[in-house]
């Protein structure tokens, strides 16, 4: 329990307050990554396909042809994956919903995690500037269109890659859930898609975003102390909820 109790001097200097009870990351949670630390996006991804390519005929004929699941179950879902309570939209591939009061330790190496993604995300949208399939079209999406969804960039998905890197993160703290976890995340960026509000190579550079962070994460000793504290302390609250039951 050595490694919780330093983890949780770290949570505290970083401010748990400010961290929402979801478990998302808070705007002005700090990253492990000093500017210009992290990975450069648009060096490691191929960017949006060329207009008129036929990937970019691909993505277009994917987003006409899956708003045939309108009212479907799977577009229900999609629905309900533009939550970002990712504790929430994971509780089945974890085994639990979370209780992140509970899980201090956790929930400040997501916050930290996902500030570094929000980053590496934001710069990548304004290098490429690629709009969002729906613009243009008045076929339905699962969302409001709302100015700020327009303004955001299509590529890559930044939702995708919010739910790529928790899994990724939770299956490494979880093992024995790394399967039910990682399948989950990619059901929930693959939602981005049906939901129409990205196309699919945006979901797909959201993926690789995700994946690109965390392996840059890993090479941060405060990111790996923290993965640390909070895998002992996942251990210690799923034996806690075990004896409860």
């Amino acid at each position: 329990m050595i490694g919780v109790k330093r983890g949780l001097g770290l949570a505290a200097a970083i401010g748990l307050a400010a961290l929402s009870s979801s478990g998302a990351a808070a705007k002005d949670a700090p990253g492990y990554l000093a500017a210009g630390q992290g990975v450069n996006l648009a060096t490691i991804l191929p960017g949006p396909p060329t207009p008129g390519s036929p990937r970019a005929l691909a993505d277009a004929r994917a987003f006409r042809d899956s708003r045939a699941l309108r009212g479907m179950a799977r577009w229900q879902q999609a629905t309900a994956d533009v939550s970002s309570d990712l504790g929430a939209r994971f509780a089945n591939a974890l085994g639990f919903r979370p209780d992140w009061t509970r899980l201090p330790l956790t929930r400040a190496l997501l916050a930290r995690f996902d500030a570094d993604r929000s980053v590496a995300i934001r710069d990548a949208k304004a290098h490429w500037q690629s709009p969002r399939p729906f613009i243009g079209s008045d076929l339905p999406i699962c969302e409001p269109r709302t100015p700020g969804l327009i303004a955001n960039g299509d590529y890559p998905s930044g939702h995708t890659a919010h739910g790529w890197g928790f899994a990724l993160i939770m299956a490494e703290l979880m093992p024995d859930r790394a399967s039910a976890l990682l399948a989950r995340g990619r059901d929930y960026g693959d939602s981005r898609w049906i939901c129409g509000s990205h196309s699919q190579s945006a979901v797909e550079g959201g993926y690789m975003a995700a994946s690109a962070i965390v392996a840059r994460e890993h090479g941060d000793a405060a990111f790996r102390r923290d993965m640390a504290a909070a895998a002992e302390e996942l251990a210690s609250y799923r034996a806690k909820s075990a004896n409860r039951h």
